[in-house]
């Protein structure tokens, strides 16, 4: 199995370098660029590339994470959190979050999303912060 990998990209990386090379110069209009074949080839592997990458993280991800029980318990338990912190933002959003004169391009339940977002990270960042300040802070006053 892995000496077919290596020759998959190895070939791949063979191909890859060959687009490269067939690539429009750099005097040629964006617009013209953007429609080349060897680009829009180079586009296709990188999005097929990503894709088993994407699947192959979340097989072994779920594999592990189901074979441990104390892991699935934790990983809930984290998921549940975020999710009451989604909660919390989306209660905490105004829909008025945003300059009038944008306000107009929108309607006010994508401004409430844009603000839920917005209260998501903040609440998570100071979260982080927390978490790392606060077993310092411990650490310094126990010795």
């Amino acid at each position: 199995m892995q000496k077919i990998i290596k020759i998959a990209l190895i070939a791949i990386g063979v191909l890859s370098a060959i687009l490269w090379y067939l690539l429009p110069s750099s005097d040629m209009p964006a617009a013209e660029a953007a429609q080349s074949g060897p680009m829009n080839f180079m586009f296709i592997i990188t999005y097929l590339l990503l894709g088993i990458a994407v699947v192959a993280s979340l097989i072994f991800t779920l594999k592990n994470l189901f074979s441990n029980p104390q892991g699935l318990k934790k990983t809930l338990f984290v998921i549940g959190g975020f999710l009451l912190v989604v909660g919390v933002s989306y209660v905490l959003a105004s829909g008025t979050d945003v300059d009038p004169e944008f306000a107009a391009m929108t309607d006010e339940s994508t401004v409430k999303k844009i603000g839920m977002g917005l209260n998501v990270f903040f609440i998570l960042t100071i979260i982080a912060v927390a978490s790392l300040l606060i077993p310092a802070v411990k650490n310094m006053f126990s010795k």
